[in-house]
């Protein structure tokens, strides 16, 4: 069996048993009341932690691989080998500072008071760039450090700034973009590495699947050469004659930040009906 780590709650939870899920893995059962379940499909036990346990839980042996924020990874300061990004919980940790603040780079918090959730991170920035400051590490609502005299500035998790301008804080230096990635013990069996190249596999045909639609249209014959050159799809499309004559179905994969441009286009070259699909899974 392979043990996996994931958050018990929070924004990364949900995410990580959708996308179990989605790579056809069946848990029996989770929530916010259960510390440990399984999957009914696959040889896969299921820890839910807080996700600052997780990181040391996956060195210790504890869980051969977790989900967990980058950032929690580096905060921690432990040695995990990344196996994979998974592309959900971005985000980025950037020092901001009152917008009446006089800042001008990072030498202007020489000697001044940051607050932060992210000491370790914080420090060995601020030890690379030569610059002396007072870290106040504390648990949460870092935000309000400044507006009631704890702190000069912050170094926390931005997503979309709003909770910073909220709070009267611009953002001025950003030290690291962070998101959800799967981690692995760095001695863990061959066994189970086997176990996790399977895993691996089928998130990163999730992961290929999100960035295409299936695409579904009916076409003139006489369209078919335009039509072609216009939606090639993987290598070609496929075209299968439609009862009515004179006319063909053809069936496609577009790349999903190109859609719109070539649906137009497919629609202005003669196409009819079009039918456009997600994608679950795309093996390459």
């Amino acid at each position: 069996m392979l043990t996996l780590a994931i958050q018990k709650k929070g924004r990364l939870s949900s995410k990580s048993i959708e996308l179990l899920e989605k790579c056809g893995i069946h848990l029996k059962g989770s929530g916010q009341d259960k510390l440990k379940t399984s999957s009914y499909n696959f040889p896969l036990d299921v820890l839910f932690l807080r996700d600052d346990d997780i990181p040391s839980c996956v060195e210790d042996g504890i869980a051969d691989i977790g989900i967990v924020g980058d950032n929690v990874v580096y905060e921690t300061d432990v040695q995990l080998e990344k196996v994979m990004p998974l592309g959900y919980g971005k985000c980025r940790l950037s020092i901001a500072v009152p917008k009446s603040s006089d800042y001008t780079d990072l030498s202007s918090l020489e000697n001044k008071r940051i607050a932060t959730s992210f000491g370790v991170i914080l420090q060995k920035y601020l030890d690379e760039k030569g610059v002396k400051a007072d870290i106040h590490t504390i648990s949460g609502s870092v935000e309000i450090a400044p507006g009631i005299g704890m702190a000069d500035a912050i170094f926390d998790i931005v997503s979309t700034g709003s909770t910073l301008i909220s709070n009267g804080l611009k953002e001025v230096d950003t030290l690291l973009y962070s998101e959800a990635s799967l981690y692995c013990n760095k001695n863990i069996s061959d066994e189970k590495r086997a176990l996790l190249d399977k895993i691996c596999f089928r998130i990163s045909s999730v992961k290929t699947a999100k960035d295409y639609k299936y695409i579904l249209l009916n076409v003139p014959n006489d369209k078919l050469d335009i039509i072609c050159e216009i939606l090639p799809g993987m290598k070609s499309p496929t075209i299968m004659p439609l009862g009515e004559k004179d006319w063909s179905s053809v069936h496609s994969v577009i790349k999903g930040n190109k859609f719109w441009d070539i649906i137009e286009q497919l629609k202005k070259a003669g196409a009819e009906s079009l039918l456009v699909t997600d994608i679950e899974q795309m093996i390459l």
